[in-house]
């Protein structure tokens, strides 16, 4: 996983005052969760716009008063019209202890359905998996040359060595839809071959008759 860099202060002071002060010192309260005991720290605002607005899933090095913690990001809160960040809560993990994180989804290769004038739909963005932090990938990459005209791609068909993905089975991750297009000229030709066949019956019956009036005379 990628690393980010974040210092953060100790917070001495509790309460809604301490907080409204923070936040116009344009630095964000936050918490510690996980460890031997909770942690109240504070953390530049302008330190936080690389770590939160992207796709990207972070292991976060803390420093707090020059003490390195290793966390992830648990928990944001967001203010309802500025959309500024209100609250952290970090979790802390360990090297030695599996962490249960949900991580972005990279499809690569050109599927074949796509090639064949179908649609590739990403339907599932992030993916929750299990492991060793030095297990634990940037982003679960996943080919899709092999999927089809009309197939889908589950958590069933993925199997990786060194960490679990734990959704549901079942869940679907990628589909190749058949366009709307293809779908019409199909059902023309089924009715075009349908017809053909009634009459090509229609023809054999009227040669039938033809012969047994043929035979009467």
């Amino acid at each position: 996983m990628k690393e980010f860099a974040l210092n953060g202060s100790l917070r001495t002071e509790t309460g809604k005052k301490a907080v409204k002060q923070l936040r116009k010192d344009d630095t964000i309260p936050a918490v510690l969760y996980g460890g031997e005991k909770n942690i109240l720290l504070s953390v530049a605002e302008k330190d936080l716009k690389n770590l939160i607005y992207t796709s990207d899933v972070y292991v976060v090095n803390l420093n707090i008063n020059k003490k390195p913690y290793k966390a992830i990001i648990k928990e944001l809160q967001f203010h309802p019209v500025t959309d500024r960040i209100l609250h952290l809560d970090f979790l802390q993990v360990f090297e030695d202890k599996n962490l249960t994180i949900a991580l972005p989804v990279k499809l690569e290769g050109s599927a074949e359905g796509v090639k064949q004038g179908g649609k590739l739909n990403l339907i599932t963005r992030k993916l929750r998996v299990c492991g060793l932090i030095k297990d634990l990938p940037e982003n679960i990459t996943i080919n899709i040359s092999h999927l089809a005209l009309g197939s889908f791609l589950e958590v069933s068909d993925l199997k990786f060595d060194n960490f679990e993905i734990v959704e549901p089975k079942t869940t679907v991750i990628a589909t190749v839809k058949t366009p709307r297009i293809i779908i019409e000229e199909e059902e023309e030709l089924e009715v075009e071959e349908g017809e053909g066949a009634e009459e090509g019956e229609g023809a054999e019956g009227e040669g039938e008759k033809a012969s047994d009036e043929t035979a009467a005379e």
